[in-house]
């Protein structure tokens, strides 16, 4: 039914946007099967490694597929809504609109081509180290100015490989930051498939460690023999507990929580509450959470920052708002919830099943903490 439903738009699209233009027949049907082929992209990965988040296929097929399957969505859109336009015009006021030209139709499907290459290259260029300064209530003394540097939604997969992976651990050393933290979504295939592109990340380097916290997509592969990599490579988990960070006299809590989806695949879920159960009661808490949407439970807890991903900025203009109604109206940037500070990253990287961007670019965020004031 999956593969079916992502077929219908590529329908669409040869029935009313390509089959009227005046070409011959050979290139409309060479088309036509071109654009049936580039819509089962899903369909194709899923046969390439039994899971549709994993596409087990060259990096540039994985490149051309995704920017295949954007650019027929993105005119399976623009033809709906002239339609759409067509018949409200129609049955509002009786008039019947020009059917645009082959030309302007042929010159508006081109500039949609262009813009899913576009988006398709934002999506994979190299992230961008983001400084910002989150002033965090009660932060010791002893820890303003320390610096947190955020990996998050790395989907390291064929898309974003071995080569790729040791760049970002470049980047990220050369930060030299405090901490580094990864919230969630570090890999798309089994580990027998990634070992190798994960392999760069052993190199991660910060003085008082690399923390890690799963995300949903480590649910849809062996979690338990992911956790047991994650730690060979010298990461810490944090399941639904805590640790805590000394500078002198001062302290700072690191808690983490398991991704919403555990629970739905047989594990423990999220429990903030157990996160941070004994933790020193005047030290300020950074929670680490996948997902944004239950920001407010960590408030009402009294967390004083929580760094979350998953939303990948909302990938663009417009699509930020679908993006928001279902992650409790967090996607990108810092947010005041109820006093505690959120800070939702971009990624840096995104699911290779839709690799697309404009105008939210991939991250590396370094997060240097302040004192309040307040």
């Amino acid at each position: 039914m999956f593969h079916i439903m992502f077929s219908l738009p590529g329908l669409y699209v040869i029935a009313r946007f390509l089959w009227p233009l005046p070409l011959a027949l050979p290139i409309k049907i060479g088309l036509g099967l071109a654009i049936l082929v580039g819509s089962q992209y899903h369909l194709f990965c899923r046969l390439s490694s039994g899971s549709v988040f994993s596409p087990e296929m060259s990096r540039s097929a994985v490149i051309g597929f995704n920017w295949a399957f954007i650019s027929i969505l993105l005119l399976f859109f623009l033809q709906l809504l002239i339609d759409v336009l067509h018949i409200s015009v129609k049955l509002a006021a009786g008039i019947t609109l020009q059917v645009p030209s082959a030309v302007s139709s042929c010159s508006l499907g081109l500039g949609l081509l262009v813009i899913a290459a576009i988006g398709v290259r934002n999506a994979i260029v190299s992230p961008v180290v983001r400084h910002i300064e989150i002033a965090v209530r009660g932060l010791p003394e002893e820890f303003s100015g320390y610096r947190v540097l955020q990996l998050t939604d790395l989907h390291i997969s064929r898309l974003f490989d071995q080569q790729w992976a040791q760049a970002v651990v470049r980047d990220a050393n050369m930060i030299g930051a405090d901490l580094i933290v990864v919230t969630g979504d570090l890999i798309d295939g089994s580990l027998q498939d990634r070992k190798l592109d994960v392999s760069p990340l052993k190199e991660l380097r910060a003085r008082d460690g690399i923390y890690f916290i799963t995300g949903n997509h480590e649910f849809f592969f062996d979690h338990v023999d992911w956790l047991e990599e994650v730690q060979a490579l010298g990461m810490t988990a944090l399941e639904n507990r805590h640790v805590v960070l000394r500078r002198g006299a001062g302290s700072l809590v690191l808690a983490g929580v398991t991704d919403l989806t555990a629970s739905d695949t047989g594990f423990t879920g999220p429990d903030v509450r157990k996160a941070i159960a004994n933790a020193p009661a005047d030290a300020p808490i950074v929670l680490l959470d996948h997902q944004p949407k239950r920001a407010s439970v960590a408030a009402d807890l009294g967390i004083s920052l929580q760094l979350s991903g998953h939303t990948h900025g909302g990938l663009a203009p417009v699509l930020d708002r679908l993006f928001a109604l279902v992650n409790g109206g967090y996607v990108s940037g810092r947010y005041d919830v109820g006093g505690m500070q959120l800070y939702v990253s971009n990624g840096t990287a995104l699911w290779p099943g839709f690799a697309f961007r404009l105008g939210k670019p991939p991250e590396l965020t370094c997060v240097t903490l302040r004192r309040s004031m307040r």
